[in-house]
């Protein structure tokens, strides 16, 4: 199948590319490189650097390589920087997605898998979440993706024949088990990878944003999937599309696990202890999210493979330990 990928010089768009290079597709990449890293594209997979807001040159992109699905992940993904900076995320997450619906449009494509995100549900009353749960963003970021789920749903009421399908995923870690890739964001705020940087010594510290949520530990609880689960999600839900299909799921394990247990499981993992001092709550960031996975599990018979937090920091630490400046491609 041909399949464009956007985003995928990116930490999970990177890692698509490779899945699905490796599943036997032929895959086309579009990244405007100002995250992503060229050096992360698999070496099979045809690279075009574009702007997914250019949507004359993306429409002869995906005309001419006869794309048959789309896998977009091509976004701004910083919870705090939507909050300060909302033109940008509304700009590019938004309306960048809307020019990508708008070349796929022209170009007669009926397929697309949408990287969402559990941002969408905001503060949900009850965990683990559940895909029917109200979304009620409480940040930018969160909004930005809502939207264009909203936009794609009136898209395929006006166009039957055409599928999709809306992945909500939650704290997304790890590295390829190979160590090929991995996970290299400038800045970075991730939490485990931001805990490998002080474990390296490239960060005197970690801080902990509030120790006063409403949880057992004081500490934001969050549902953390393995990178090549969730693109095994991705493919299995891909190849289950059909025309006329709208699909929404949560993708996580159904397990949350406070900031205060990912620093102690990384520590156990790495062998090193580091600093860690406690600062205020970053605005935008809900107490608790965790997935109730049961959906895709009846449907599609997925499941995440990685269950327990040790082996996805091992996984992400094998590449960083082996990688300390990251792509060094900056």
């Amino acid at each position: 199948m041909n399949v464009l990928v956007t985003g995928g010089a990116g930490y999970i768009g990177s890692h698509a590319v490779k899945q699905l290079v490796e599943a036997g597709h032929n895959v086309f990449v579009i990244d405007n490189l100002c995250m992503g890293h060229r050096a992360a594209v698999h070496q099979d997979a045809t690279f075009y650097e574009l702007d997914i807001r250019e949507t004359e040159a993306l429409t002869e992109i995906l005309k001419k390589n006869n794309i048959e699905v789309v896998m977009h992940f091509a976004a701004l993904a910083v919870v705090g920087d939507s909050v300060t900076d909302p033109i940008s995320y509304y700009d590019n997450n938004t309306l960048g997605s809307l020019s990508l619906l708008k070349a796929i449009n022209a170009a007669d494509i009926k397929k697309l898998v949408f990287s969402s995100t559990c941002a969408t549900y905001g503060e949900p009353e009850e965990v683990p979440i559940v895909e029917t749960c109200p979304q009620s963003p409480i940040n930018p970021y969160g909004t930005s993706k809502l939207v264009f789920e909203f936009i794609l749903k009136d898209y395929a009421h006006a166009n039957p024949d055409f599928a999709y399908a809306a992945l909500r995923y939650f704290n997304v870690a790890g590295s390829a088990e190979d160590g090929t890739i991995g996970e290299d964001h400038s800045p970075e705020s991730h939490l485990i990878p931001v805990i490998l940087n002080t474990v390296l010594g490239k960060r005197e510290k970690i801080i902990i944003f509030g120790t006063d949520y409403p949880t057992p530990d004081g500490t934001c609880i969050r549902d953390y999937i393995h990178v090549q689960d969730l693109i095994s999600a991705h493919i299995t839900v891909m190849n289950a599309l059909q025309p006329g299909d709208n699909r929404f799921y949560n993708l996580g394990i159904g397990n949350g696990l406070s900031v205060k247990e990912i620093i102690d499981a990384t520590k156990a993992v790495t062998g090193v202890d580091f600093k860690v001092e406690i600062g205020d709550r970053r605005e935008g960031d809900p107490p608790a999210l965790y997935a109730n996975p049961t959906k895709i599990k009846s449907e599609l018979d997925w499941s995440a493979k990685y269950t327990d937090v040790k082996p996805i920091i091992e996984t992400a630490w094998n590449w960083f330990k082996n990688n300390p400046n990251g792509y060094n491609d900056k």
